[in-house]
This record gives C-alpha cells, sequence and structure tokens, in this order.
C-alpha cells in the first residue's frame, strides 16, 4: 500500500466502536488485528527509512567529526509528519482493505 497518499488522521481520531467491531462482531479480535497489521505497516516503514537515510550514510574513522545533510533531514521529517501506522491500520480496517480469518472457525 502507499502510505504516503492516504487518507488516514495525522492526529487523534475518536471512532465508532460499532464501525470497528462490526467485521468481526468482537470489537477485542478487531483491535488485534489492526494491531497486527500495525505492526506491519511500522516494519515497512522501518525498513523503507533506514534504506533510504543509507544512501546518505558517510563512513568515516572520526568519531568527531558530525556531518549535517539536508537531503537526510528532509527524509527524515518527511517520514516524521506520515500518519502513524496504528491510524493507517485503522483506515486499512475501516475500508475493508484487511485480510483476515480466524482458523479456529472450520469451514466446511
Amino acid at each position: 500500500m502507499d502510505y504516503k497518499n492516504t487518507k488516514a488522521a495525522t492526529t487523534t481520531v475518536t471512532y465508532d466502536k460499532n464501525l470497528i467491531e462490526a467485521p468481526t462482531e468482537n470489537i477485542y479480535e478487531a483491535i488485534t488485528i489492526i494491531a497486527k497489521r500495525a505492526q506491519q505497516i511500522n516494519g515497512d516503514l522501518k525498513s523503507e527509512l533506514i534504506e533510504k537515510l543509507e544512501e546518505f550514510a558517510t563512513y568515516t574513522d572520526s568519531l568527531d567529526e558530525v556531518f549535517e545533510n539536508k537531503e537526510q533531514i528532509e527524509v527524515s521529517k518527511f517520514y516524521e509528519k506520515l500518519p502513524k501506522p496504528t491510524a493507517l491500520a485503522v483506515e486499512e480496517w475501516l475500508q475493508d482493505k484487511i485480510y483476515f480469518r480466524n482458523p479456529e472457525e472450520i469451514q466446511e
């Protein structure tokens, strides 16, 4: 998913409990699914950020030298302004974009 072009909230939002629990009919199960998806999103964003920051990495032997790289700062600021992984996961959940199944339910 393109996390940069999402309509997820960047601030705190109150969601309707009935909308959150509607697909599973269990609020705790819905929250667990959303939390697991948020962890996946967080991992994706973190690896993407590290990959982009490594492009600007300078390897020196001296610890006294500190380099300010404007491009690196801009990339970091961009990722800081993105919605939180939890907000992205909730938005995906409300739009029915998360696939989930309960292994305890036997389908015959």
